[in-house]
């Protein structure tokens, strides 16, 4: 359980489930991929400029130099929590009544995540990696809470592109 949740006086309820995570997938991207990618963002920087579009070049720039600090740090570990009035992701504290519905991909070996759908459409989509998680007794305790969106049964294109490009 995250420390600094502990130290407040925030009541979660009793932890049920919990794990922790890498904050993103650190992909193993070569040489071959940095050039693709240099040759394409090179490609849309002149193609900016010569169409006077200094802020799709900015935009671009900006892309690369993110990719870049992203590349040279470690993901940070997360813990996650399943209480039985919500969840913790980090520091983090979602009560259910936050909380609109859920849903899990799970496509072992590549794809096991357990997603959840905030109320408020300002917050994004949580995104928890299952690891070795047992899925079906995480979906018996979730269904007393949540509504489980079965129509998604599989993951976001966002991820998807992620995961294809090595850019999640």
């Amino acid at each position: 359980m995250p420390q600094d949740l502990l130290k407040q006086d925030v009541n979660f309820g009793n932890v049920v489930y919990s794990w922790s995570f890498r904050e993103y997938e650190k992909f193993n991207r070569g040489k071959r991929w940095y050039w693709i990618t240099g040759l394409l963002a090179a490609l849309l920087i002149a193609y900016a400029v010569y169409t006077a579009n200094y802020l799709f070049a900015l935009i671009i720039v900006l892309f690369g130099i993110i990719i870049f600090l992203q590349d040279m740090n470690e993901p940070a570990e997360l813990d996650f929590a399943l209480t039985d009035t919500g969840i913790v992701v980090g520091t983090k504290y979602y009560p259910f009544s936050e909380l609109e519905k859920y849903w899990i991909v799970y496509n072992p070996p590549m794809v096991k995540v357990l997603y959840f759908e905030p109320k408020s459409t300002l917050k994004h989509r949580l995104h928890i990696p299952l690891l070795d998680t047992d899925p079906l007794t995480l979906r018996d305790y979730l269904n007393q809470f949540l509504i489980e969106d079965l129509e998604k049964e599989d993951e976001p294109l966002s991820d998807r592109l992620g995961r294809m490009f090595k850019i999640q």
